[in-house]
């Protein structure tokens, strides 16, 4: 068990990058915040740059075996760090020149090491510590970019935050209680023999914690209401960072307690149906394109939790499951470019005639649109299509149907965004006028609706990459 800090380097960049940016940002001027956003993609370019390297060197145990350096943890970190950049991307279109630009960007990498920890852990203290650092920062992110709805939007996620908070840690107090210990090894050796009962009720606690930081059911509520209250920015990092290294902690967890208990993949398998059904049918209606795009998350997060269900059955959950999420991380951030690109279009019916005042935009609103659907050959189809084929492989059928059926289910929604913006302007519609907002949010939706596109064509050079055994 290796206590080397240099296996922790990605991290360790992150937060001192944090660290420059929250000091150096109050000495300097508002009109020399882009400093302290250079600084900030600096960091989180160095981390990506760093984890990939790592990712070539055999799965190691880290800091007494409560952190795995494994291709879970590096692919995550990747994901993440990139994720991260391209939302500083959107930031530098909404929220330049305001009173708490360099915060901001502080708070987004603390966020970030903290998503990191969570992807990595190996030990349920250690989960707790990943669960604290990702969520404080968060309360403060949707806070300031949000204004008086951003306030709103800041307490109703302060308030379920801590709930689940208060939940995963009673989970951890009753396994620690009956495994006497709180690394995931010992879980292993020792949870078997423990009474099913207190078991179920240790684990369900830490999965509702962690489905908080997901956005998936039972701990859903937060996600529309945030997308839609808080700014562009905010709305684009919690849809999208957190999910990552929440759904690898889901992963590892289920892997570890489904050992001579696979009833653990059956309620995996439930959550992920009961979140796409319940994602898919309430975004239907939604008028608010933000809203509708926190709905669609909910629904997103259910068809990532489809590998956890194939774990120790399939040898496509592991690489499917980390795919979908880099897919899912650019697709998203496209969808939630356009929204901050067009700040005043608050309903679907305001993109009406966008492809002629903004061909650019609505092109990427379309490419990232179909991605969530998953249309070939962008790279939630490749995603949807190995998630769905792990569970077959693990034998649950009627989750690849699931599957395949809430996809066709969200087309319709969808499509009510996309028909206005390829449809002709009415006359009594100004529709999107040009050059209303900067041109970062739209750099950077293009940006990653290309990269989807990139990543599906890509995908089966970048598979074997995503291939190897999970450290627990």
């Amino acid at each position: 068990m290796q206590m080397d800090p240099a296996l922790l380097l990605p991290e360790i960049i992150v937060f001192l990058g944090g660290l420059v940016v929250l000091i150096g940002g109050s000495f300097l001027p508002r009109d020399r915040q882009w400093v302290a956003r250079t600084v900030a993609a600096l960091a989180l370019v160095g981390a990506a740059i760093v984890a990939a390297v790592a990712m070539a060197d055999p799965p190691q145990a880290a800091f007494a075996g409560t952190y795995a350096v494994d291709v879970a943890t590096g692919a995550a970190r990747v994901i993440i760090a990139l994720a991260t950049l391209l939302v500083l991307g959107v930031a530098s279109g909404e929220i330049a020149g305001s009173h708490r630009e360099s915060d901001t960007y502080a708070l987004f990498l603390f966020a970030a090491t903290g998503v990191m920890v969570l992807a990595g852990t190996t030990d349920l203290l250690v989960l707790i510590v990943g669960f604290l650092l990702t969520s404080i920062p968060l309360y403060g992110i949707v806070g300031l970019t949000g204004g008086k709805t951003g306030a709103e939007a800041a307490m109703k996620t302060y308030f379920m935050g801590s709930l689940s908070g208060i939940v995963l840690m009673l989970g951890v107090t009753v396994l620690y209680a009956l495994a006497g210990g709180t690394d995931y090894s010992r879980l292993t050796d020792e949870l078997p023999a423990a009474p099913v009962a207190a078991v179920g009720v240790g684990v369900l606690c830490v999965l509702a914690g962690l489905m908080f930081k997901a956005g998936g059911v039972p701990a859903h509520f937060w996600i529309p209401d945030a997308a839609q209250g808080t700014g562009g920015t905010a709305a684009t990092f919690l849809t999208t960072v957190p999910k990552i290294g929440a759904l690898v902690a889901v992963y590892r967890l289920v892997a570890t307690v489904s050992t001579g208990n696979e009833s653990w993949l059956i309620v995996a398998a439930a959550l992920a149906t009961a979140s796409m059904f319940l994602g898919n049918l309430a975004a239907y209606w939604q008028s608010d394109p933000r809203r509708l795009l926190g709905w669609s998350t909910v629904a997103q997060v259910g068809y990532m939790l489809v590998p956890v269900a194939a774990v120790g059955r399939s040898d496509l959950a592991l690489p499917s499951l980390l795919f979908y999420l880099a897919a899912y991380a650019l697709t998203n951030v496209a969808a939630f470019a356009v929204t901050a690109a067009l700040p005043e279009h608050r309903k679907l019916t305001d993109y009406r005639g966008l492809v002629r005042t903004r061909p650019g935009l609505a092109l990427t609103l379309l490419v990232a649109l179909l991605g969530l659907v998953g249309t070939p050959p962008l790279a939630v189809f490749v995603g949807k299509l190995t998630t769905a084929t792990a569970a077959w492989d693990a034998g649950h059928g009627w989750l690849t149907f699931v599957v395949m059926l809430n996809s066709l289910l969200s087309l319709f929604y969808y499509l009510r965004w996309i028909g206005p913006a390829f449809a002709r302007p009415t006359k009594d519609s100004s529709g999107p006028r040009p050059g209303t907002t900067g041109a970062w949010p739209a750099v950077t939706g293009a940006t990653a609706a290309i990269a989807s596109l990139g990543l599906g064509i890509l995908a089966g050079s970048l598979w074997a990459a995503l291939e190897g055994p999970l450290l627990l």
